[in-house]
């Protein structure tokens, strides 16, 4: 199949807040924008007909910057766009207030294992002929008040559709949207039915028309993490005739306007991220008929040198088809092993680069790196000091890497990040605990290959889905974590990792699974990974069998395809 253009070909507009493309294209701050990087990645892979879109974000996210009691500050992730993406010609307007605001598009080509290129268009509003404020609504990723993340929100989903018409995409499209933030352009699109219709209010029948050009997909578990608007502000941006047609088409919620109910509204299939988030997002949106695709990881761009050259030796057929991964089971243990000694050691020279430290590579080695935030409970760990120094002494030697930025205004956080460096300080030489600045893709990769176990503490039922583990996995490291998002479907206890505390409906109290989680360690982690290293590797080869073969974005985006994008528009 050729590169997704304009044609009679039905294209699938993939819209996300943010985009992790490349370790030097700052447009991405975590989960949400990585998932979204290897969503492209496989679709490219497959051949199907996609593109991109997104903000270009000059200033990126954040530079995390730690001093020695782990207190963060940050500076902007500048870049410079015209190093590495193709302007394009096309200049579009959007209005906010009333006056017009000039939107262009730079194009960056994603190209698959088949030779299919999905383009990415970054919309950018730093042009000349807009004012200075106007030119930085494209400068920071979860910058600004309310009113500059609306005034993002209307680039990104009104600008967006308008740059793909003037790009030449006008008919057959569907319409993905990865979280609520371009929810917006279904307002677009209902708009540009009712000029062609001529029709002057909307109808059931004109919503549904739309409704069969779009795919939301709803991330946040977490009530408070949906983007909200006051009805004030929203006729302050969009003007009263836009929210007059937002209000007729029943997108008020509760005196506001709900970005994800506005995407709820207008979507005609809708998915959580994992079987267990739809579930919890079907009560948290009780009327919509909610699915479930569970997230995944591009296999090829997470799966370490020696772990690939593995592959590419014993399963050559794993990059085109990462099914071919569930026939790891057959590759030697010792072959297992010493795949992943390379990998550790790739870390630990990197931790020595950074931080100047020298961490053995004997010795048991734990992972912790994800965004830093109170639900993700960095600090669980750290729970009972003195049990901790027992274990490493009698059971066998701990070490620890963190990593991951606390966003700026999140003083909780913050607060995460300094509890860590106080456990670390308190423990000493008892267990080794290093913190890692500028958490990103390149750390990632190099991070979630080289550890000997991943650990995951959320409170129950706040993680989504995570995909860190899952990066793990493809790399033989098991996933020591809470069951919750994708842990439910992954964990086969002693054969893919271990769990943290039980399934039970409602969170556990943090000294519940505190306690769950020093009992394993210490009674079955410890003693197997030195008392019995062939049953380890066994478990890091059932990690990469079942969890590796499945928890990948070609299987995720086949599920879409099947199930989402054409099937129902057909």
């Amino acid at each position: 199949m050729q590169a997704a253009s304009p044609s009679s070909v039905t294209t699938v507009a993939y819209f996300s807040m943010e985009v992790g493309l490349s370790p030097e294209v700052f447009t991405y701050s975590g989960g949400l924008g990585v998932l979204a990087g290897d969503t492209l990645r496989s679709a490219a892979d497959l051949g199907v007909p996609l593109v991109g879109v997104t903000l270009i974000y000059r200033k990126g996210y954040i530079r995390q910057h730690l001093d020695d009691q782990g207190n963060q500050s940050e500076s902007p992730a500048s870049w410079n766009p015209e190093d590495l993406l193709e302007p394009m010609e096309p200049v579009v307007t959007v209005s906010l207030e009333g006056r017009p605001v000039q939107v262009r598009a730079w194009r960056y080509p994603v190209r698959g294992h088949s030779g299919h290129t999905v383009p990415v268009f970054f919309l950018d509003t730093a042009l000349p002929e807009n004012s200075e404020w106007d030119r930085t609504l494209t400068d920071h990723l979860y910058g600004g008040d309310d009113y500059y993340r609306l005034c993002q929100e209307v680039v990104l989903g009104m600008g967006g559709v308008a740059m793909l018409s003037a790009l030449g995409f006008r008919d057959r499209m569907v319409y993905h949207l990865n979280e609520g933030h371009s929810a917006l352009l279904a307002l677009s699109l209902l708009e540009s039915r009712l000029q062609a219709g001529g029709a002057s209010a909307v109808s059931e029948a004109d919503v549904e028309a739309v409704r069969r050009q779009c795919v939301f997909t709803t991330h946040t578990p977490v009530p408070a993490g949906h983007d909200k608007f006051s009805w004030e502000l929203v006729e302050k941006v969009l003007g009263r005739a836009r929210a007059d047609l937002l209000k007729a088409s029943h997108c008020c919620v509760n005196g506001g306007l709900n970005m994800t109910h506005l995407a709820l509204r207008f979507a005609g299939f809708i998915n959580g991220v994992a079987m267990r988030h739809g579930e919890i997002s079907t009560g948290m949106f009780p009327g919509y008929p909610i699915d479930a695709v569970t997230n995944g990881v591009h296999a090829a761009t997470w799966t370490s040198r020696p772990c690939a050259d593995l592959f590419d030796r014993r399963i050559p057929e794993w990059r085109k088809d990462n099914f071919y991964l569930r026939y790891a089971v057959g590759i030697s243990l010792p072959e297992i092993t010493e795949a992943h000694a390379q990998a550790k050691r790739a870390l630990l020279d990197e931790v020595e680069r950074r931080r100047g430290v020298s961490l053995p590579e004997s010795v048991l080695t734990i992972g912790f790196a994800r965004r830093a935030t109170t639900y993700k409970r960095p600090d669980l760990l750290f729970s009972d000091l003195e049990r901790l120094r027992g274990m490493a002494r009698q059971g066998g030697p701990l070490q620890v890497i963190y990593g991951g930025k606390a966003h700026p205004r999140d003083e909780g956080g913050k607060e995460m990040i300094r509890r860590v460096f106080q456990g670390a300080a308190a423990l000493g030489d008892a267990v080794r605990v290093v913190y890692l600045e500028n958490y990103d893709m390149a750390l990632g990769k190099i991070l979630c290959a080289g550890v000997d176990l991943w650990l995951n503490t959320p409170l129950r039922p706040q993680e989504a889905s995570g995909t860190s583990g899952m990066k793990a996995a493809l790399n033989g490291v098991p996933s020591f974590s809470v069951l919750d998002g994708w842990w439910v479907e992954g964990h086969v206890e002693h054969v893919t990792g271990w769990a943290i505390g039980d399934d039970s409906a409602g969170p556990e109290e943090y000294s519940q699974d505190a306690a769950s989680m020093y009992d394993k360690l210490e009674r079955v982690i410890l003693p197997l990974y030195y008392g019995r290293p062939e049953a380890y590797a066994r478990v890091r080869r059932y990690a990469i069998a079942l969890n590796g073969s499945f928890f990948n974005t070609q299987r995720m985006v086949s599920q879409y395809v099947t199930n989402a994008y054409f099937p129902a528009r057909e």
